[in-house]
């Protein structure tokens, strides 16, 4: 099975040492964020769980326990925009974050470790032209140490319009434009852009519309076919292979302005401080009421296919 910690928060970035413990102890809790006293109990146990999946800003502070994660298979997506602290806050210098991407390459290889350039947002200062200097530079960089490139356009979901009220949907106009530059940039450094949920119309430029964290990525990350149940999208127009996240919402301290998982500074500060590093859950601790669901777990590795590297 797989394992995802990226979808709610940044849990590299900031609660490394509760992830260590975990893997420690074997077992971690997540909530439901719809339905809190619902509790989700999985098994750390790399006999059956084939894949970690890590979306963050910041793999630094998780290389210090990189021993505990060797015996996991491990895809890894690095977050790397070119916003200031008007934007994103707490983000660590861009050339540093760049540096920690390509150790995670020689770490776990060049098939586990992908790039996100998004959401892409537009201003006076962020200007497409811009956008295009910024992506050209940093793909210089990351040339041999990943394959992929996604990219997005910012969406304006409830959150963000609050945390970011003067933010304006990208035209088609120029994610058509913009989309095809950045195609066209990584690909002269051998790195195929996927959009996230934004449909088909970069297709035509030679970008992969299929997803951008699909089951042939965890597949490539550890080198074996894996017969995976289906899973729902996670929204409309994701093709994304996502569930069994154990993070959770509003906890992310990065308080990036186009954040949709965040809600005000104060709620994220407020909830930081109910995490207990020892604690199987995030946040807080069993609480009385809570329903526990031990999760059914099993290796979803097929020995009976053959792989063969995509």
């Amino acid at each position: 099975m797989i394992i995802n910690t990226g979808q709610r928060t940044d849990i590299p970035a900031f609660y490394s040492e509760w992830f260590a413990n975990r893997l420690r102890e074997g077992v971690v809790c997540s909530r439901n964020p719809y339905n809190p006293k619902s509790v989700s109990r999985y098994r750390l146990d790399p006999a059956v769980v084939d894949c970690i999946g890590f979306c963050t800003k910041n793999p630094e502070p998780m290389f210090r326990y990189f021993d505990l994660l060797r015996p996991y298979g491990q895809f890894w997506y690095v977050t790397i925009t070119p916003y200031g602290r008007d934007i994103e806050p707490n983000v660590p210098d861009k050339h540093h974050v760049i540096d920690c991407l390509k150790r995670i390459s020689d770490e776990v290889g060049v098939n586990s470790v992908g790039w996100r350039y998004d959401p892409i947002l537009l201003s006076d200062k962020y200007t497409p032209d811009y956008h295009l200097r910024a992506f050209e530079k940093i793909a210089s960089e990351l040339e041999g140490y990943t394959k992929i490139a996604v990219i997005s356009f910012i969406d304006l979901y409830p959150k963000v319009r609050r945390n970011f009220p003067e933010a304006r949907k990208v035209d088609k106009e120029n994610r058509i434009k913009i989309g095809a530059e950045l195609v066209n940039i990584a690909a002269a450094r051998g790195i195929t852009v996927r959009p996230c949920a934004e449909g088909d119309e970069l297709a035509k430029f030679g970008a992969d519309c299929g997803g951008c964290m699909r089951l042939g990525d965890y597949e490539n990350a550890i080198g074996k076919r894996l017969a995976a149940p289906k899973l729902k999208s996670a929204r409309e127009g994701c093709a994304c292979y996502l569930g069994c996240d154990i993070g959770a919402y509003n906890t992310c301290r990065h308080l990036c302005r186009y954040c949709y998982a965040n809600a005000e500074p104060e709620v994220i500060l407020a909830l930081s401080r109910r995490h207990d590093p020892r604690s199987p859950f995030l946040i807080g601790n069993y609480e009385d009421g809570d329903v526990i669901h031990d999760v059914e777990q099993r290796s979803w590795v097929d020995e009976q296919i053959s792989f063969e590297m995509r």
